[in-house]
């Protein structure tokens, strides 16, 4: 959370941490937001959340909050976008582990991984639906566009 508070810090942006840990508190969450006139969402990967992916959409969109994630998935089901590690790639790098440990690598010696391919994925249904426009420069980066 320190590196998130330093980057907003750093782009003139005030930071209002609100937590739910489960759905039922959801709406007060979101109730909280918007009673602080909050301009947008960014939404921290916890299990918590991905299994009520769904829900936390439809508030954003219901409480017209640009929102932000940090999985593909959350724009697919109708997030404004994301930003994140590409898990399809993360999930390929355990089988070069295992071919290595097969050739007879300890497993002790082996380096400890970071992912390295991240992707942005934007919904541009959505930004239409909030009534914004994604700058074209920012589209040209995307891995994905979903009309």
């Amino acid at each position: 959370m320190n590196n998130i508070k330093s980057a907003a810090t750093s782009l003139g942006l005030q930071l209002l941490p609100v937590g739910a840990r489960g759905a039922g508190e959801f709406d007060d969450a979101f109730a909280a937001m918007i009673g602080e006139r909050v301009g947008a969402l960014f939404v921290v990967t916890d299990p918590t959340y991905i299994a009520h992916r769904a829900r936390l959409v439809d508030l954003a969109a219901k409480n017209r909050l640009p929102s932000m994630f940090t999985q593909r998935a959350d724009v697919e089901a109708g997030g404004l976008m994301s930003y994140g590690p590409s898990f399809p790639a993360m999930y390929r790098r355990p089988a070069h582990y295992v071919d290595k440990i097969l050739k007879g690598a300890k497993p002790a010696d082996l380096p400890v991984e970071q992912p390295t391919k991240f992707e942005l994925v934007i919904n541009l249904k959505t930004a239409k639906a909030l009534g914004l426009t994604i700058p074209p420069s920012l589209l040209a980066r995307a891995d994905q566009v979903i009309q």
